[in-house]
Parts: C-alpha cells; sequence; structure tokens
C-alpha cells in the first residue's frame, strides 16, 4: 500500500470523526420547568434539566436528564419553526390539574420538539414557561 492511499484514509477517517463530534454537539439543550411536569408517565420536580436526542428528525428519542442521570426518556417529533426563539422554553398543557410537557423549544434554534404521547388527549392550552 502507498503512503499516498494511506494518507487519505486517515485524512476521510479524521474527517468522518470530526463530523460526528460536530452532530454530536448540536444534540443536546437546556430546560428548566418551574413547576412539577409530567413526561411520558414520570412526574419532574421543577428546576433544571438537559435534553438530549437521537435522530436527525423528524422523529427522535428524547433523553432528559438531571445532573448526569436520565429521568425520562420520550419519543417526540422535531418540527420547523418560523423563527428561532430567543430563550429556552417549555409548552405545558393541562391534564385534569396535572401539567403535562407537550413541546420543547432551544434559543437559536429553528427547531422544536413536540411531544403528543400525554398531549393527545389534552386540550390544546398550553402555557409558555
Amino acid at each position: 500500500m502507498s503512503v499516498s492511499k494511506i494518507s487519505k484514509g486517515l485524512l476521510l477517517g479524521l474527517a468522518l470523526l470530526l463530523a460526528t463530534s460536530v452532530f454530536a454537539a448540536n444534540n443536546k439543550g437546556s430546560m428548566q420547568v418551574t413547576d412539577s411536569v409530567s413526561v411520558n408517565g414520570k412526574q419532574l420536580p421543577a428546576g433544571e434539566y438537559t435534553v438530549r436526542w437521537d435522530g436527525a428528525g423528524p422523529n427522535v428519542e428524547l433523553n432528559i436528564l438531571r445532573g448526569k442521570n436520565v429521568v425520562a426518556t420520550v419519543p417526540a417529533r422535531m418540527v420547523d419553526l418560523e423563527q428561532s426563539p430567543n430563550r429556552d422554553s417549555v409548552i405545558t398543557v393541562n391534564n385534569d390539574g396535572r401539567k403535562s410537557l407537550n413541546e420543547i423549544r432551544f434559543s437559536g434554534r429553528k427547531y422544536a420538539f413536540t411531544i403528543n404521547a400525554e398531549s393527545a388527549k389534552a386540550e390544546s392550552n398550553g402555557t409558555n414557561k
């Protein structure tokens, strides 16, 4: 094998590694809930969370973490927004007095994640937090 073939192979491998790490850096965001909220049957207390997702859309799986621990996993749908929000926010719906997470929006990103597992039964009177 020639040196040029080995160099090309190493260069291609490095390019793939860099592309993967750039994508991985874009698959997480922050979420803060001010009241206890239900996600996929689990009750999350108010606080700060990290959201990570697998997949490039439209269907993804969200992992919601508190610290380093995954506290909820839920399927979601990535939807395009007309403009990117200027801050992170969550939209909840009221299900018989209990708040359920319906949508997550991240600052500077022109997409959001809708969570329909519980919200399909709910009224569409979400509140922006």
